[in-house]
């Protein structure tokens, strides 16, 4: 595991996220596809906000049980809030969002999120 650091486009909104970048997806459903996330997903207790909580809005859309982060200024999303099936908080980070990850060297799993 790693620390990353992150941020919205404009800065206000930054944050740190521990993970290993090991599984990153790239999901074709309508809000992934349209916004061109890639997501590698971490237990919620992993990431944290530094700076801009105050900045975030959120958008749900369809089971409204995934709550989409993004900067109120900038329109940056970068990550999203949610629970697994098993009840336990989660987040979903777009390492497109994150410093210094070079993404020519991750590997990316294309997921069906359109039929689901």
């Amino acid at each position: 595991m790693a620390l990353h650091k992150g941020s919205c486009h404009c800065g206000k909104v930054a944050y740190e996220v521990e993970t290993d970048l090991e599984q990153v997806i790239e999901c074709n459903c309508s809000i992934c596809s349209r916004k061109g996330h890639l997501l590698t997903f971490v237990p919620r207790v992993a990431l944290t906000v530094i700076q801009g909580e105050e900045h975030l809005s959120t958008y749900t859309f369809n089971t409204h049980t995934i709550r989409h982060r993004f900067c109120a200024t900038c329109g940056c999303a970068p990550f999203g809030e949610g629970r697994k099936p098993t009840g336990d908080a989660m987040a979903a980070i777009n390492i497109r969002c994150l410093e210094d990850v070079d993404l020519s060297h991750i590997e990316v799993t294309p997921v069906d999120g359109r039929s689901f």
